[in-house]
C-alpha cells in the first residue's frame, strides 16, 4: 500500500494497556479533510497490519467515502506482536482473550473518544476481523453490545465456546453483523498446526445468528481462507455496515 496515494492520513501511535500489561501499537487512518469540528464513525480492526496492508482498508474506505457510499470513518488497526500472542488474545479459549476483550471495551474506547472526535454511539463503532480476529470481534460485541453495535467478520474460527456465547445472548441491544465464509474453507491450516473445516461450523453459527434479533447479513463466497478473497469483499462489508 502506498501512503502517497491517500488523501487521508495514517498515523502510528501506541498506548499502555493495563489489561494486557503491554504497550499496544496502533495504526490510525483519518479521512481527507479530517477536522475536530465534526464527529466520525470508528472502525476497529483486529489483525491491524493485515487490514492495512493486505486488505488495503484505508484506500478502500477513502474511495467509498469519496463516492458517497459510506459515512466519514476513522479506521483503527491493532497489530498483534506475534503469532503466539495473537492466539492467546484472539482464540475463544485463549488465556488472554478476556483481558483483550476488556482492553477493547475499557481502554481502547476511552482512548479513542478522548483523542478523536467520535460519535460515541454503539451504532457508530464497528469491530472487524478475519479468522481468529473475527472471532474475538464477535465475542466482544456480544459481551459489550452497548459499546460495539456493529461487527464485520470474515471467515471466523468457530468452536463450541463461540456457539455457546451466541446461544446465551439475551441482551436487549441489537447488533448489526456482516458475516462471510468461503465455500472452499473446508481444510484450513491453522497457526497451531491443525487442519480444520471452517465452513461447517460457520454454517452452524449462521443458523444461530439468524434466529437472534440481530440485523444480520450472511454470504458464502467462492474462495478459500486467504486475503485474496477478504480484500475483494471489504467494499461490500463496509457499505453494508457504514452506509
Amino acid at each position: 500500500m502506498s501512503k502517497k496515494s491517500l488523501e487521508g492520513t495514517i498515523t502510528e501511535t501506541s498506548f499502555r494497556s493495563e489489561e494486557l500489561q503491554a504497550d499496544i501499537p496502533l495504526l490510525i487512518y483519518t479521512p481527507p479533510n479530517f477536522t475536530p469540528l465534526q464527529t466520525y464513525d470508528v472502525l476497529i480492526c483486529q489483525d491491524g497490519n493485515d487490514y492495512f496492508q493486505l486488505g488495503r482498508i484505508p484506500r478502500q474506505v477513502e474511495q467509498l467515502i469519496e463516492e458517497g457510499e459510506i459515512r466519514e470513518t476513522i479506521v483503527v488497526g491493532i497489530p498483534y506482536p506475534s503469532v503466539t500472542e495473537r492466539r492467546k488474545r484472539y482464540h475463544p479459549d485463549g488465556e488472554k482473550v478476556e483481558s483483550y476483550i476488556r482492553f477493547l471495551a475499557n481502554e481502547m474506547i476511552p482512548f479513542l473518544d478522548e483523542t478523536y472526535p467520535t460519535h460515541q454511539l454503539a451504532s457508530s463503532r464497528t469491530l472487524a476481523g478475519d479468522s481468529l480476529a473475527a472471532t474475538v470481534s464477535l465475542l466482544t460485541s456480544l459481551k459489550y453490545p452497548s459499546l460495539f453495535g456493529q461487527v464485520m467478520i470474515h471467515s471466523p474460527y468457530v468452536n463450541e465456546t463461540v456457539i455457546q456465547n451466541v446461544t446465551d445472548y439475551n441482551k436487549l441491544e441489537n447488533i448489526t453483523i456482516y458475516h462471510v465464509i468461503g465455500k472452499k474453507e473446508t481444510s484450513v491450516k491453522t497457526t497451531d498446526g491443525q487442519t480444520l473445516d471452517f465452513l461447517t461450523p460457520n454454517r452452524k453459527l449462521h443458523a444461530l445468528l439468524k434466529e437472534k434479533p440481530f440485523s444480520y447479513t450472511y454470504e458464502e463466497f467462492d474462495g478459500n481462507h486467504t486475503w485474496t478473497y477478504w480484500q475483494k469483499d471489504l467494499p461490500k462489508g463496509l457499505t453494508t455496515l457504514l452506509t
